[in-house]
């Protein structure tokens, strides 16, 4: 069958390469999407194991519709009763791009009028809807005129892994903190240093990497409600990815100076299952020393842009900057932000710009690597 993988913008080499090792066959890489081939084991595998996929998409109908009613009445078209039942609940997740259908909502309504009509005409009754937990949840995509409708394989988005039950106020999505992790190269061995941990996040999916632990280990799926499920393949394909699951003595140090981000990066770990994995460590950065004498360090500095944060970003990130030069030599670190102008205030060159998104922000995930002394004498050091 043919699937496509949803993921965060910049992501799509990531998963690419995530699908590949996970069996998918005939990719085809899309603007934060991945079209595959797939079987029900790969499918289930995917679910499972993948880091950086968003949702998991089978698409079953493609149309040009010029108005609504172009647009009610080719979705009425469609043999809905190949994906539902009167006895079934469905709901619908909308999103719409163009001039055409400006209000994503009001197109997911009128895809929901044509199903209900064509089962009442067809067996006098209708299925309910359920937002909450529906049997069948149905994917609706309009760009301009282009309609595409897809069952949602995976229901809640993958970030969800069952951990995150308490966030502080800015959490950084799960996927985007499993790809910064994997776009900084860490082996898993090193050291590693989450200094401004928030939530937890950070620290938490580098514990998961480093134990190998299948982020959909603890979840439920929408194809679970799917009149092909198997359990008996699921189980199969669950068990494999338990059995991957190793040990680990890498040290990971998560650190904030606020004492109830940490109370909560703490339950967060522990609902993971890595609690025992991570030293939870209350310390201001700018008073920081280092865990180790080389670290990886992930970091994920306020942006400033919520209207109560009273800071002064640009003295913030040059203090974060003048405190990673002077106390943290030897380390590699990546940082994240939208602020471009507070990013430059860090006074270091990075060696890596990666555009990602943060929500809806764009940001800058930018790499540099810390050493003694002055920079042009490291450069010379190194011609010679």
């Amino acid at each position: 069958m043919k699937l496509i993988a949803k993921t965060l913008f910049g992501l799509e080499t990531l998963l690419e390469q995530e699908l590949k090792e996970l069996g998918a066959s005939k990719i085809n890489v899309l603007n934060r999407a991945i079209e595959f081939e797939s079987d029900l084991e790969t499918l289930y595998r995917i679910a499972i194991e993948s880091r950086v996929a968003l949702r998991v998409l089978l698409p079953f109908a493609n149309y040009k519709a010029r108005g609504e009613d172009d647009f009610y009445k080719k979705a009425q078209r469609i043999d809905w009763s190949q994906y539902l039942t009167n006895d079934k609940t469905f709901a619908i997740n909308s999103t719409t791009h163009g001039e055409q259908f400006t209000h994503s909502q009001y197109a997911g309504l009128k895809l929901k009028d044509a199903i209900v009509d064509q089962f009442r005409e067809k067996t006098g009754a209708r299925p309910s809807v359920n937002t909450s937990s529906p049997d069948v949840l149905i994917n609706l995509h309009i760009s301009n005129i282009e309609v595409s409708i897809s069952l949602d394989a995976t229901g809640e988005p993958l970030n969800k892994r069952g951990y995150r039950m308490e966030t502080n106020e800015a959490p950084i999505n799960e996927i985007l903190a499993a790809a910064m992790i994997q776009l900084s190269g860490w082996d898993g061995i090193t050291p590693f240093l989450d200094p401004m941990t928030g939530s937890g996040t950070i620290a938490i999916e580098a514990a998961m990497k480093a134990r190998n632990i299948a982020p959909g280990l603890n979840r439920t799926f929408a194809f679970q409600k799917w009149s092909d499920y198997d359990p008996q393949l699921f189980e199969k394909v669950k068990a494999e990815a338990q059995a991957k699951v190793t040990t680990s003595d890498v040290e990971i140090v998560a650190r904030d100076f606020n004492m109830g981000c940490l109370g909560i990066a703490r339950r967060n770990a522990v609902r993971a299952g890595v609690e025992d994995m991570i030293i939870f460590d209350c310390v201001d950065f700018m008073k920081s020393d280092p865990i180790a004498d080389s670290a990886m360090i992930i970091m994920n500095p306020p942006y400033g842009e919520r209207l109560d944060e009273k800071i002064d970003l640009g003295q913030l990130y040059h203090d974060i900057g003048f405190r990673l030069k002077h106390s943290y030599p030897t380390h590699k670190v990546w940082v994240i932000t939208s602020n471009l102008d507070a990013m430059k205030r860090l006074g270091l060159k990075p060696d890596t710009r990666v555009k990602l998104y943060n929500g809806s922000l764009e940001c800058r995930f930018n790499e540099y690597t810390l050493f003694k002394g002055k920079r042009i004498d490291q450069l010379k050091n190194a011609e010679n």
